[in-house]
């Protein structure tokens, strides 16, 4: 069996190595456009701020580990087209320029996302950046050196992370969204209230509620002003990180997307071609929280669904249990994590929920040291099923939203959170663990709900 394989980054590297573990008789081909594979982008943030020193340790996998394994490498090679009916591939070398048509009997597109540029006037000067690759980061990394004052346009996980790195790096940092929060997509009010706190203390300027208009340079063709809807920030470099969109152009009309071009796959990773698998940030997740298809772009979700591509291709037939969207962020000294649904996430989704807040220390009084936890867990009103949660705390409990994401996954409900088993030891927490609190909690204001008069 052929399998041609087209991007390599996570997914793309999950399904190869897995291809090729479980079943070293299947023929694999791969073309990539870029000339490495499986790049951390969520590392960008901390190569930029010298936490990171070593830029090859961002990568955890090679082209030559994959040829080692007996795939077939095309690096620096670009699909132009894929004929769906007769299961061909039309290949450019990006190098010699020279074209090729290649045939499969299986396709994998793992072809990831691509930064959003929006439509801004002057969006070409120079000095405004991306951020998603090894060669943006470099590039991220050689300007920096030299300017005094950065601009972030987007408040995202990615936008955050490395407006701490340039502050950390001593510039002077103005962070834009067109959200009247940061991080709106993976925390609730009172948690980014806390991290905005953290920001102003040092001395980062936020731009919320407006948009970018304009960008305006100098006679060198470089940006020096950023215009929105609101101000003027003049500044020396900008960084664009306003959001993905999925890199799915070689499959329009040819399987089932989401509007925003994500594609749509079933529990064994198929399109609705069956020769076509689909993983990572090209395709939607199954969202568990709601049921839905969801457009949620992270490298857990990458690794895990190209691994799931390797295995069914090879015939092993291992159903993907979908997500929950879990991820976390270390920042000035913050730890927070977030799983399932937020208030604002639920609400979209008109689904009836409460919350319960713990804010409690993460171990005993009595110890030399301990730190104040916030946690929030969401529920739905009817079943009190466990829905979403949230985590912040200077003390990393950033695990409990592993713990918090199978309660969702296995559709626990508050009152056996309240009692389920967790150990307990002085150094690491309380008597009742934070996550039993949280569910006691709930139960208790379900309860009063219960005794409230209902009126006449």
């Amino acid at each position: 069996m052929k399998v041609i394989v087209i991007g390599c980054t996570h997914a793309g590297t999950a399904a190869v190595k897995t291809l090729a573990n479980v079943n070293n008789n299947i023929d694999i081909t791969v073309y990539e456009k870029n000339n490495n594979v499986s790049f951390l982008s969520c590392g960008i943030a901390l190569y930029v701020g010298g936490v990171a020193k070593d830029a090859s340790q961002l990568f955890y996998s090679s082209p030559e580990e994959l040829k080692s394994l007996g795939a077939t490498m095309h690096m620096e090679h670009e699909v132009l087209e894929i004929d769906t009916e007769n299961k061909k591939v039309f290949v450019k070398d990006l190098n010699s320029g020279e074209t090729r048509t290649d045939f499969y009997d299986k396709l994998v597109m793992t072809t990831g996302s691509w930064p959003i540029i929006p439509p801004i006037e002057g969006i070409r000067l120079g000095n405004i950046l991306l951020s998603k690759n090894y060669n943006q980061a470099n590039d991220i990394i050689a300007k920096t050196k030299d300017v005094n004052h950065v601009t972030v346009i987007g408040a995202g996980y990615i936008g955050v992370e490395l407006v701490e790195a340039f502050e950390q790096n001593g510039k002077k940092v103005t962070l834009i969204d067109s959200e009247d929060r940061i991080l709106n997509k993976y925390l609730d009010k009172e948690f980014t209230d806390i991290i905005e706190e953290e920001l102003k203390g040092k001395d980062i300027e936020l731009a919320l509620q407006q948009t970018v208009t304009k960008f305006e340079g100098n006679e060198a063709g470089n940006v020096t002003k950023v215009i929105t809807t609101k101000g003027e920030y003049e500044t020396d470099l900008v960084i664009l990180c306003v959001g993905f969109r999925p890199n799915t152009g070689l499959l329009k009309d040819k399987v089932d997307l989401l509007p925003n071009g994500a594609i749509k796959i079933n529990e064994y990773m198929q399109t609705s071609d069956p020769d076509i698998y689909a993983a990572g940030d090209s395709c939607a997740v199954n969202y568990n929280p709601t049921g839905d298809k969801v457009y949620i772009p992270l490298a857990t979700n990458a690794v895990r669904m190209g691994t799931l591509v390797g295995y069914n291709i090879a015939g092993q037939n291992v159903k993907y249990m979908g997500t929950q969207g879990t991820s976390g962020l270390h920042l000035f000294g913050l730890s927070m994590a977030s799983t399932g649904l937020t208030e604002l996430t639920a609400k979209a989704n008109n689904i009836p929920y409460e919350a319960a807040t713990i804010i409690e220390n993460d171990r005993p009084e009595f110890m030399p040291t301990f730190e104040e936890v916030r946690l929030k867990v969401l529920y739905h009103q009817e079943t009190r099923e466990i829905l979403g949660a949230q985590i912040i705390s200077k003390a990393d409990m950033t695990q409990m939203m592993n713990t918090l994401s199978v309660c969702i996954q296995t559709k626990m409900t508050i009152d056996e959170l309240a009692f389920v088993d967790f150990f307990f030891q002085p150094h690491f927490n309380k008597p009742w663990n934070t996550l039993n609190q949280a569910g006691l909690a709930a139960v208790a204001k379900q309860a009063e709900k219960v005794k409230e008069p209902t009126g006449v």
